[in-house]
């Protein structure tokens, strides 16, 4: 028999019937011979109930004094599932994230996990009590309780999975599985049985709400096994895996896309050195994260530095700019927040030539223009005027056989 991490989300566990489907599963996996450590996150949208009702004292709210709130929201689904299964007759704890020792560092509101003592989780599965730990939470090395950030249940799950030595890691939500690509925007997308580490962390970042990108990250630093599946039937889901042969078949394994883009050129900035640092580095020191950047040199000595930031950010990194343009004698700042960035990713993209070429010829066909490329060994990304996307999707979803009915050779 197994050692068995379910992670179950907001929507699973949305109110007090959910819940107890949440206890009939975890039930079965027990009667089945398995230990069960169950991570379980708030009900959802309690969480930003609880920042809303935070805001409304101070628009700005003390972080240390918010993660004391927001932990609430999972401490009240552990007691009441723990409740439950012992109502059903099942050994069951609820523990908070400092009971459970997950340690991480001072960062409230965006904490990282730097250790798990796990040592009471470890020492109940020794009893054959069922731990359900509270996940979004922790500690830090002065005590304060400390949330992971959005999506941090999952982060918990796969990071107590890999403390004690779990043998698969199951992330229950309200989708079945990892598509090939949105099945709210392309009705052709079909369930992938298989996804590669690589693949998952691409498509999270990408804009893909599955997973959580820092608990694949977890995933894949520990190899731990993580099965997306559905709470709400039996259906196997998408396993999360490390790569192996099965996984070459597929050229591209999925297309994504992701609307939150936002784009700032500096026109006519002097080409010297250190110049890309001068442009970024107060973006950075705003806590704004850049993805894609190109620099068109020429050969007058001037270029246009293009950079792209999320939509939620372009308003502050525009003003950042606009300001920064006057020091570097920059002739204009412009900006779009009307473009989307499309991808297709594969780890069959490794072995493949001309990926590229069908990728730009396809969006040609469909006269999208292309505004900016990146890549990485397993990703092509282009961003388009945002207009195009969901043709942009289904044209590629369709171009690289990803549709339900296409047989991949």
């Amino acid at each position: 028999m197994g050692l068995i991490v379910q992670k179950f989300g907001g929507t699973s566990v949305g109110d007090l019937d959910r819940i107890r489907n949440v206890a009939k599963k975890v039930a079965k996996t027990y009667d089945e011979g398995h230990d069960v450590v169950v991570v379980l996150s708030a009900m959802s949208g309690v969480t930003d109930g609880l920042i809303a009702m935070a805001k409304k004292i101070d628009e700005m709210p003390d972080k240390r004094e918010l993660d004391v709130l927001l932990s609430t929201g999972e401490q009240t689904t552990v007691a009441i599932l723990a409740m439950i299964l012992k109502t059903m007759g099942y050994k069951a704890n609820s523990l908070l994230g400092f009971q459970a020792d997950i340690r991480t560092d001072r960062m409230s509101g965006s904490a990282r996990i730097q250790s798990i003592g796990a040592e009471r989780i470890r020492n109940m599965l020794r009893e054959r009590t069922i731990a359900v730990v509270a996940g979004f939470q922790g500690h830090d090395d002065f005590g304060n309780i400390t949330t992971l950030g959005r999506g941090g249940s999952d982060t918990s799950a796969v990071a107590i999975a890999a403390a004690i030595g779990a043998d698969i890691c199951e992330i229950y939500t309200d989708v079945d599985g990892v598509y090939t690509t949105d099945p709210n925007m392309c009705k052709k997308a079909r369930k992938l049985s298989k996804v590669s580490y690589d693949e998952m962390l691409e498509m999270a970042s990408l804009g893909a709400k599955v997973l959580q990108i820092r608990s694949v990250a977890f995933a894949k630093k520990f190899n731990v096994p993580v099965h997306v599946r559905s709470s709400f039937n039996e259906e196997e889901g998408t396993m999360v895996v490390n790569e192996d042969a099965d996984m070459e078949r597929l050229v591209v394994s999925g297309v994504t896309y992701n609307r939150n883009e936002a784009r700032i050129t500096l026109k006519n900035v002097k080409d010297e050195p250190g110049i890309a640092s001068k442009i970024l580095a107060p973006v950075a020191d705003a806590g704004i994260v850049v993805d894609m950047i190109i620099q068109n040199t020429r050969a007058s000595g001037l270029t246009d530095f293009t950079f792209t930031v999320p939509k939620t950010d372009f308003k502050q990194a525009m003003e950042i700019q606009k300001e920064l343009s006057k020091m570097i004698g920059a002739e204009d700042v412009i900006g779009d927040d009307n473009i989307a960035k499309v991808s297709v990713i594969g780890v069959g993209m490794k072995n493949h030539s001309g990926v590229a070429t069908k990728m730009f010829q396809t969006l040609a066909t469909e006269n999208i223009n292309i505004i900016m490329i990146s890549t990485s060994e397993i990703r092509i990304s282009c961003i388009i005027d945002e207009k195009y996307t969901e043709l942009a999707v289904r044209s590629l979803h369709t171009a690289f056989g990803l549709d339900a009915e296409a047989k991949v050779e």
